[in-house]
């Protein structure tokens, strides 16, 4: 974000007197008229990132991501509903936080975020990755959720990788059982496919970095293919990869089913016109 605001001076970075955790402080010190600290008051910080972004500029919005995502009714009404162009950035996600704990550590922000209409939801696999997630959404028109971690991890793609908003990444080819991951446990996937080779076994491997919108021709394309898919995350089995997985092969009538429901937000009107 340093780097991008050398030469776009509409970025600018908000923190929720984190700066030193989610690592905002170089920026602070370069820029220091473009930061703002809120301190602990995360609903002023979504509320104040939205104004801006409707002023004009691209503000990050920076916490630990179980924080900035509690502030849900604010997202939901400040930034989603009128498309404000926020990057909310959640770091310190899933379990992988460690000895923090439970009060700390998100695990149900994906499903959450995913819910919204309007926003998208990307979670990098490495450092290599994020550096790319990061200068597309700086692009990318309208809000999105980037989730992150506390813990280091190991790079699985190489250094001429090229983030594809919105395209899964194949690791790994193989035609039994497809395993698709997203974020800090693809390392641990990886070392779950060479297990499952030395049983004979044939494991595709993918990264899922986009989770909304996902790659759905990808996901019909395996659900044809495979015998098996096996979805790995550190958040909850509910709202999360596993469930954006399910519900695309449902609604590819591969399980028949489809879901019928609200996709967008709603205008004003009676119910039956509603309904209708």
């Amino acid at each position: 974000v340093v780097r991008l605001a050398d030469t776009n001076r509409d970025i600018v970075v908000l923190d929720a007197d984190l700066r030193k955790s989610t690592m905002t402080d170089e920026f602070s010190r370069k820029y220091p008229d473009r930061f703002f600290d809120v301190g602990i008051a995360e609903g002023n910080m979504v509320g104040v990132g939205a104004g801006m972004a409707l002023a004009g500029k691209i503000p990050f919005i920076c916490s630990f991501a179980c924080f900035v995502v509690g502030r849900f009714e604010q997202i939901r009404m400040a930034v989603a509903y009128n498309r404000a162009n926020v990057k909310i950035v959640g770091t310190h996600s899933g379990i992988g936080i460690g000895e923090d704990g439970y009060s700390q550590m998100a695990t149900e922000d994906i499903g959450l975020m995913r819910t919204l209409p309007n926003i998208a939801v990307v979670q990098p696999a490495d450092p290599i990755e994020t550096r790319g997630a990061v200068e597309y959404i700086t692009q990318h028109d309208g809000p999105v959720f980037l989730r992150l971690t506390r813990q280091k991890v190991t790079d699985v793609n190489d250094q001429n990788y090229k983030f594809q908003f919105g395209k899964a990444v194949v690791l790994r080819e193989g035609s039994e059982v497809s395993l698709l991951g997203t974020g800090a446990v693809m390392e641990n996937v990886l070392k779950a496919a060479d297990q499952l080779a030395s049983q004979g076994i044939s494991v595709q491997v993918a990264n899922i970095h986009t989770i909304k919108p996902i790659d759905t021709e990808f996901i019909k394309s395996i659900a044809t293919s495979h015998g098996r898919i096996v979805t790995v995350e550190d958040h909850g089995v509910c709202g999360g990869l596993g469930s954006a997985v399910a519900e695309t092969v449902a609604e590819l009538g591969l399980g028949r089913v489809r879901r019928l429901g609200v996709t967008e937000f709603a205008e004003s009107g009676d119910t039956e016109g509603l309904y209708e």
